[in-house]
């Protein structure tokens, strides 16, 4: 990748050989990364991957140790106080004053940005309504419930309209029925008004719902595309073998078949493009020594296996 010199004017986000470090451990490892406008964006992995340190860049919470940022145009570190004014950040914590009511919350957000009264209660009157939050203006936000709470949120960090709306994973601590609303939100502001979104998440199924997925291991991207496009980059169906005895288990279904397997815990796993033929040729054989053979498609965490040869879930 050649050196950033200037902008890609289609580029959200433009990273090249970022390396960042906490002590001797090292969180990011020579990343380079450019992301599209327009698009919503999951940084996907298991705790430790890094995907918490590259928020915290992209949010300027933390200044670069080596390689260079780009965001939406503005070069870190030399441009942080005017990229913070097209930024949107939603937190993991809370950022709510929950002894003051949601209309009041919206207003104090308001104040940072340098509006007018009559425009700051103009865009406030505006965003209650667009987030159909007209019923709770006047109550206060120690009384809802988290998944409205994290609705006002939402709001506040849009109401001075930024460019590019960055998220830590948005939906910690909100039930099922919130996830999925916060979603349509998500997905009708990237719709209507183009807005550029970035978030971090450790479930599988949430970012599922992105344009893209940035999937991160130890502080590398181990793969970037849609989540139909690393779906497809397997092809093979998944067999799932639970035994008693897993390593002799895989160690007779490669001496008796010729078929790679990986040992995950007390997994044993097949990748094959007719792995329903093979079920009945594996119990037939070991069935005595097979407690339970599943068969599936290839998901995410079997792509992130096969690249990692790890657990997405292992901690």
């Amino acid at each position: 990748m050649m050196p950033i010199n200037t902008a890609d004017e289609q580029a959200a986000i433009q990273i090249q050989k970022v390396h960042y470090r906490y002590g001797s451990r090292h969180a990011l490892v020579d990343l380079d990364l450019v992301l599209p406008l327009g698009k919503i964006v999951a940084f996907l992995g298991p705790n430790g991957s890094g995907k918490s340190t590259l928020f915290r860049l992209l949010s300027t919470l933390i200044p670069l140790q080596d390689g260079s940022i780009s965001v939406l145009g503005q070069r870190l570190p030399q441009n942080v106080l005017s990229l913070r004014k097209m930024l949107g950040i939603l937190f993991q914590s809370p950022s709510l004053d929950k002894k003051l009511t949601v209309r009041e919350n919206l207003l104090f957000q308001a104040s940072f940005y340098s509006l007018s009264q009559r425009e700051a209660s103009r865009r406030v009157a505006n965003t209650i309504e667009e987030f159909h939050l007209g019923p709770y203006k006047d109550d206060y936000v120690e009384k809802l419930s988290g998944g409205w709470q994290r609705r006002v949120e939402l709001a506040k960090v849009l109401l001075h309209r930024p460019k590019l709306l960055l998220l830590d994973e948005p939906s910690t601590g909100i039930d099922p029925q919130a996830r999925i609303e916060l979603w349509q939100i998500l997905r009708r502001l990237n719709q209507a008004t183009g807005l550029s979104v970035i978030l971090t998440t450790h479930l599988l199924e949430e970012a599922e719902k992105a344009d893209q997925i940035v999937l991160l291991n130890e502080g590398k991207v181990v793969a970037n595309d849609t989540p139909k496009n690393l779906r497809q980059t397997l092809g093979n169906e998944i067999l799932t073998i639970e035994t008693q005895h897993p390593k002799q288990l895989q160690r007779n279904i490669e001496e008796k078949f010729s078929l790679p397997t990986t040992l995950l815990r007390q997994s044993i796993r097949i990748e094959h493009t007719k792995g329903h033929h093979l079920v009945s040729t594996l119990v037939e054989t070991f069935g005595d020594e097979i407690d339970s053979i599943q068969l599936g498609k290839p998901t995410l965490e079997d792509l992130f296996i096969q690249k990692t040869g790890a657990s997405f879930r292992a901690d």
